[in-house]
């Protein structure tokens, strides 16, 4: 077999093709991964709808998708750690490993970095090739469709532990695919209540399923009096930012209690103006930039969480889908129907 059945996004504009591509072959710092299960990230969706950022980025023709897991299928000749066979994940951050940031151990904001099925071709295919250093090999004790999220699992706990949460009131804006998985590691990670902000119904249901304490609605006129009765009057103590959303922003840092500590893993579509001297200054509050995952601190705590609680996210995968179904998966997504769509790729 010399081709491989595969997603891309073969040029500007709405939408994806199922198409065939040849197989590719590693380098000699390579490994070839043979795709089990991938799932649909909000990235994708951006590329699908070919949206300014997208444009801006992506260059087609490219085999979309970042999130997967899969077994060795061959290695490059300087590879001698990993086994043809060996179940496998792999971080899609690929990074220049010798900038300053690299030697700092803070690979995950080098300035340099390559991210997979974004800058080169991803995972929405039957086989995709990976550095050697960016696999994970995943523990036999969590099930493929647990081993495929560690790349979004891992968004979250970077999140989620920048600051501590333990015996504190968590606030998170946003309940899309990160957002939900940061609700179950802030609980387990001691949160003493964790409160959603979620304009969509449907989501707001699954974030009660998975462990918040309270869910209100964005719209809701009286949410601002709501969260400070859950949190004594004081505010939240710490606030993570998962929508994007200007006004959700503005909201949790009005709320946030002083001395409080943010967290921003949402990308705003447009600059957001805020009032730093009241709501940042004047509080003495610590906000955080937050991207990608800690390499690999965060995959040692992803793994740590999925063997003791993976249960608990099984409301989070609302869709499972053969490859060919792909597009089925991004409209509902659009449709706010899916959450986490999960893509069945290798038969």
């Amino acid at each position: 077999m010399s081709t491989m059945n595969v997603v891309k996004k073969q040029g500007p504009g709405r939408g994806i093709e199922i198409t065939t591509d040849a197989i590719p072959e590693p380098a000699p710092d390579e490994v070839l991964i043979k795709v089990n299960i991938a799932g649909i990230c909000g990235t994708d969706l951006h590329i699908y709808r070919w949206d300014a950022w997208a444009e801006s980025r992506v260059k087609p023709p490219l085999i979309i998708g970042h999130e997967f897991i899969g077994t060795i299928y061959a290695l490059g000749k300087n590879v001698k750690h990993l086994q043809i066979g060996q179940r496998v994940s792999a971080e899609g951050h690929i990074t220049c490993g010798h900038c300053k940031y690299c030697r700092n151990g803070q690979g995950h904001i080098c300035k340099d970095v390559k991210i997979l099925g974004v800058d080169r071709n991803g995972c929405f295919a039957e086989f995709v090739c990976v550095p050697a250093e960016n696999v994970w090999p995943v523990h036999p004790d969590i099930p493929d469709f647990y081993g495929a999220l560690f790349d979004p699992l891992g968004n979250a706990m970077h999140t989620v532990m920048a600051q501590p949460v333990s015996m504190k009131n968590v606030l998170i804006t946003g309940a899309g695919s990160i957002g939900l998985f940061a609700i179950p590691i802030a609980k387990e990670s001691g949160a003493k209540k964790v409160i959603v902000v979620e304009p969509n119904p449907f989501k707001r249901e699954i974030a009660l399923k998975v462990g918040a304490d309270h869910v209100l609605d964005f719209y809701d006129s009286d949410i601002r009096r709501k969260i400070l009765d859950y949190t004594d009057e004081l505010g939240p103590d710490v606030f993570l930012e998962m929508s994007g959303n200007g006004q959700s922003l503005r909201l949790g840092l009005e709320l946030l209690s002083n001395g409080g500590e943010v967290s921003l893993l949402g990308i705003p579509p447009r600059e957001v103006e805020l009032n730093l001297a009241e709501q940042i200054i004047f509080k003495g509050i610590t906000i955080r930039g937050i991207t990608g995952r800690r390499m690999f601190e965060t995959w040692y705590q992803c793994e740590s969480f999925l063997l003791k609680n993976g249960k608990v996210i099984d409301p989070i995968i609302t869709h499972v889908l053969d490859l060919e179904d792909v597009e089925k998966g991004f409209m509902e997504m659009e449709a706010n129907k899916a959450i986490k769509v999960l893509l069945k790729v290798s038969k």
